[in-house]
């Protein structure tokens, strides 16, 4: 597998949906349930960890509980996240990025967007979208710098 960088200018959009590769990233952004976020560790070794997230306009919105990838957003903002592959290492979608702890965001049950997407998952949790907020209280927001797609 192999990776080329899917980027515009600054001044026009990050992801080219008006590709192919664009517009399947972009469905691929939509449905994925879960992306990897890679932050890095006061040690220098990085942090990858599986968080549920909604995307929009650049940006993914993303719930947490308080913790380390919390703790290493706030020391350096440089993230980067990545969706599965193909069992065979194929369908590559990685994205730079930079994370910033939002203080004032609604919880996760008042995003209708957070809770149409994950409302199953919550339930299969044994959590009801109030108390899946009281233990994800942390909104990050992750701006994407540059995608990275290849198969």
């Amino acid at each position: 597998p192999y990776s080329y960088p899917i980027v515009a200018p600054l001044n026009r959009k990050l992801l080219d949906t008006t590709t192919a590769r664009g517009k399947h990233i972009a469905s691929r952004l939509k449905k994925e349930i879960v992306i990897w976020l890679a932050t890095t560790n006061p040690d220098g070794r990085p942090l990858a960890v599986p968080v549920w997230f909604l995307f929009e306009g650049g940006t993914f919105d993303i719930y947490s509980v308080p913790g380390q990838k919390v703790r290493n957003i706030e020391r350096s903002k440089l993230v980067s996240l990545h969706l599965n592959s193909t069992p065979d290492g194929g369908d590559v979608v990685r994205i730079e990025g930079t994370a910033q702890v939002m203080k004032r965001r609604p919880p996760a049950y008042k995003v209708p967007a957070y809770v149409r997407k994950y409302g199953s998952q919550i339930k299969s949790n044994g959590w009801t979208p109030e108390s899946f907020s009281a233990d994800y209280r942390i909104p990050i927001r992750v701006r994407a710098t540059k995608f990275h797609g290849g198969d």
